[in-house]
C-alpha cells in the first residue's frame, strides 16, 4: 500500500537517496516527544558527494541551489528512515541552512530557497518553516551546503 508522501515524491519526479550511515559519533536523528531533530544532511547522492568548493567561487548560484535540493532531499530520507514513513510529519518546524561561500557571497537565502521549496512542495503548507541561511568558511568534504530540520510528527 503507498503512502500518501510517497505518491506525492511520484507525482513530483522526486527520488530519494538512501538514508546515509553517520560519519562520525552522532545519530541521524533524535526524537522527544512529537519533536524529531535531523542532524545536517549534505550534498551526497548514496555515499557519492556532489557539489564540492566554494560557492561564489567553484560552484555557481545556480549548482548551489542544486546542492541545497539534495540536501533537502537527503533530510527527507534520513525521516523515512527513521519513522518507516514521511506520512508522520505533521509539520516542517525549522529548517537550518549552511553555504560553503566565499566572503563576498551573499545571496545565502536564495541557496537555501531550494531546499525550503522541497519540503513545501512536499508536505504543503504543513512544509513551511521558520529557518535560516547561514555562510560557512568551510563544510565536510568541502561541499557546498548542509542542511539540518527540525519536524513535529505524528
Amino acid at each position: 500500500m503507498s503512502s500518501r508522501i510517497d505518491e506525492r515524491l511520484r507525482e513530483l519526479n522526486i527520488a530519494l537517496p538512501n538514508a546515509a550511515p553517520p560519519v562520525a559519533k552522532y545519530v541521524p536523528c533524535v526524537q522527544t516527544g512529537s519533536t524529531l531533530f535531523v542532524s545536517g544532511q549534505v550534498s551526497s547522492w548514496n555515499g557519492e558527494y556532489r557539489y564540492i568548493g566554494k560557492v561564489g567561487k567553484e560552484v555557481s548560484l545556480e549548482d548551489a541551489r542544486q546542492a541545497a535540493r539534495l540536501c533537502a532531499l537527503n533530510v527527507l530520507a534520513q525521516v523515512r528512515a527513521h519513522l518507516g514513513s514521511l506520512d508522520r510529519v505533521t509539520r516542517m518546524v525549522m529548517v537550518q541552512g549552511f553555504v560553503n561561500a566565499i566572503p563576498e557571497f551573499t545571496d545565502h537565502p536564495k541557496v537555501i530557497n531550494a531546499a525550503s521549496e522541497v519540503f513545501i512542495d512536499v508536505f504543503g503548507d504543513a512544509g513551511r518553516h521558520a529557518r535560516f541561511a547561514l555562510g560557512a568558511g568551510s563544510l565536510p568534504n568541502n561541499v557546498a551546503c548542509e542542511i539540518a530540520a527540525v519536524l513535529e510528527i505524528a
